[in-house]
């Protein structure tokens, strides 16, 4: 039996305001104020090429706490002009990543919504 409902997938850039707003999203969430929904987990995508300064790593793994899930999507270029990118020319993390988020959302949507 699936049930009846939203499933979503929060998405955040990987900066403090994207963090902060993702941090409201969640706990409105959580607070049981969005009947109907499920939260599958929180993606947070590169805003910058390289590593994530400390700061904004811990900030996402605070953030990602609150929800099921939490995933990572490294910088691709190509999106910040707008490019399709087909999912075989993804870096293999993004491939990983993105199959593991189908595969959350899939089984979040067959649980009974509250």
């Amino acid at each position: 039996m699936t049930g009846s409902g939203s499933t979503v997938v929060l998405v955040a850039r990987s900066n403090v305001p994207g963090l902060r707003a993702a941090q409201r999203a969640a706990t409105e969430w959580a607070s049981g104020t969005v009947p109907g929904v499920r939260v599958a987990g929180l993606v947070v995508m590169a805003d910058a090429p390289g590593r994530l300064p400390k700061e904004i790593r811990d900030f996402s793994r605070i953030v990602g706490g609150g929800v099921p899930h939490l995933w990572h999507i490294p910088w691709i270029e190509a999106w910040r002009f707008g490019h399709d990118v087909p999912p075989e020319g993804l870096p293999k993390e993004a491939r990983t990543m993105l199959d593991q988020v189908r595969i959350a959302a899939t089984t979040t949507a067959g649980l009974a919504a509250t």
